[in-house]
């Protein structure tokens, strides 16, 4: 292999192009803003078009939440079974990880300002576990890239990379463990608070965030294994100048 890209990745990537165009016709011009009337003051309430972060920010977090997955099954079959493979799938899926799971701190930020009144709440269980999520997957990906052997750096990542399993557990139910410590609402969908359209372009939206990561992780895997090979490659023929130094020496 000697390039990331194939038939197939090129026609996913053509894909999910469209379907982000599309995305960005429904999200902003198909579906309609949250506005409903106060039974009491009449008044216009909700959260307006603020409610269109939810085709992104949604997306962000249940990405993170997969990405870490996987790179958690990656480092469980890395530390029993020594697999290369796996090793650089928990690496790519690591990288897609981080950047959704700062999507999701961002566009979470963003849409907190309106509605909360607030950019950031320390006091708020789900921003708190999120962040700590993120800087847990920072450190798995610094701790990649400490000196060392590839052998000896999949091992030690892969111990870090079996904590994000535990901390996507411990986000994704904060608001049920914590609700009187969170300004966050619990899952949309689950309480069927949105429907028809809103509720198609959500899932939509899901649905594109999905493909957009495996073509990623395809990319990006396989960058990896060039990386690699290039490595392995590279260590041989320095193996095979100190041997001819050490043969020349010799003689």
């Amino acid at each position: 292999m000697s390039a990331t890209g194939s038939r197939t990745t090129r026609v996913l990537g053509v894909a999910v192009l469209i379907g982000a165009a599309l995305l960005v016709y429904l999200a902003f011009v198909a579906t309609d803003p949250d506005v409903r009337i106060d039974a009491t003051s009449g008044e216009e309430i909700g959260q307006f078009d603020a409610v269109r972060l939810i085709y992104v920010h949604v997306p962000a977090a249940i990405i993170a939440y997969l990405a870490f997955f996987v790179t958690a099954v990656g480092s469980a079959v890395v530390l029993k079974n020594r697999s290369v493979w796996w090793d650089l799938v928990a690496g790519a899926s690591a990288e897609i990880g981080s950047l959704a799971a700062a999507l999701a701190l961002i566009t979470g930020s963003i849409w907190g300002r309106p509605i909360w009144n607030t950019w950031w709440e320390w006091g708020d269980v789900r921003l708190l576990t999120t962040l700590v999520l993120f800087m847990l997957s920072l450190g798995y990906l610094a701790v990649r890239r400490l000196e060392g052997t590839a052998e000896m750096r999949a091992k030690r990542s892969a111990v870090v990379g079996l904590l994000l399993i535990v901390n996507v557990i411990i986000v994704n139910r904060s608001v049920e463990w914590w609700e009187n410590q969170t300004l966050h609402q619990q899952s949309t969908i689950a309480d069927a608070t949105i429907e028809d359209l809103t509720l198609f372009t959500l899932f939509f939206s899901m649905f594109l965030g999905l493909a957009a990561y495996v073509w990623m992780l395809i990319h990006r895997f396989r960058l990896a294994w060039l990386e690699r090979q290039d490595e392995r490659f590279g260590l041989d023929e320095a193996i095979e100048r100190r041997r001819a130094e050490a043969e020349g020496v010799s003689t």
